[in-house]
């Protein structure tokens, strides 16, 4: 009987540039994880939400919205690919040539088969361990949204919301989003 050992690679920052630009990658506590392209119901929330942020955003002149691919540079080992964030005016700085290095104000993301454990629990803590005041998950298939406010770096369900409700921010104080328009 042999004792073999299994050694897996921790991926930093610097594997992650080395990725092709033909697909997805996102690199989480080390390990390099690829995406496949969203669906086009995925797309059509993203566009619906980020379009009613950018304009929340702009007429407000609040700060600046970024929808994937974007790279959110945490540290050398977590680099991730919000479907959607926003980063505040006083916090512009965080905003690089080719990443978001550090905190978004909020994020959202759109859950689909191939990614819900990651969106819901990895993605969910290390959002909440760098600092990001609120969260949404989207949920295609049941039409809803969960809002996340952080408190002591544990994100609290503040509120699910359903097609049929109005989804109101408090990072972006002001907005409200009927979601009847989005699912």
């Amino acid at each position: 009987m042999s004792n073999l050992a299994v050694i897996q690679k921790r991926y930093t920052y610097e594997d992650y540039l080395k990725t092709p630009d033909d697909m997805r990658y996102e690199l989480i506590e080390g390990e390099l994880l690829m995406s496949p392209a969203p669906s086009i119901k995925h797309q059509d929330i993203s566009r619906e939400l980020a379009y009613r942020m950018i304009k929340f955003v702009k007429d407000n002149d609040l700060g600046k919205i970024f929808y994937a691919p974007c790279d959110v540079y945490l540290d050398n080992e977590n680099v991730l690919q919000p479907d959607i964030l926003f980063v505040s005016k006083e916090n512009l700085g965080i905003i690089g040539e080719k990443n978001i290095k550090g905190a978004p104000n909020l994020v959202v993301e759109i859950v689909s088969k191939n990614n819900a454990y990651r969106d819901t629990i990895q993605k969910k803590r290390l959002y909440a361990r760098f600092g990001v005041k609120e969260y949404w998950i989207a949920a295609p298939e049941e039409k809803m949204i969960e809002l996340y406010k952080l408190d002591n770096q544990v994100y609290q369900l503040h509120k699910t919301y359903f097609d049929n409700d109005i989804l109101e921010s408090h990072v972006l104080n002001g907005l409200k989003i009927e979601l009847k328009e989005i699912f």
